[in-house]
């Protein structure tokens, strides 16, 4: 069983201590730029804006993002689903001919 290390994250100028697996390290600082990213293009020029709403916001805009990917990858599993069913069909066919 592996153990979670402590992986300090900047996200909008302040610091963030997180407990991560040693293989989901990358990964969760990747999020974080992506993050710290998101919210800096948010809050733009106005240093002012609330950190909680522009936090919201960003979390939102990648929650939408992530259903949109979600959307995506069941259609293309719907797609696939169909293809294979197709195939099936055809395999079955071909084998009934020849027998």
């Amino acid at each position: 069983m592996s153990q979670n290390e402590p992986v300090s994250v900047h996200i909008l100028d302040r610091e963030y201590t997180v407990g991560v697996e040693p293989a989901e390290r990358d990964s969760l600082t990747a999020a974080a730029h992506m993050l710290d990213a998101r919210m800096r293009e948010i809050r733009g020029s106005n240093r002012m804006a609330a950190v909680d709403r522009v936090a919201v916001l960003a979390a939102l805009n990648l929650a939408h993002e992530l259903q949109l990917v979600r959307d995506e990858l069941a259609r293309q599993q719907q797609r696939f689903q169909s293809t294979l069913d197709g195939l099936n069909r055809r395999l079955d066919g071909a084998l009934d001919d020849g027998h």
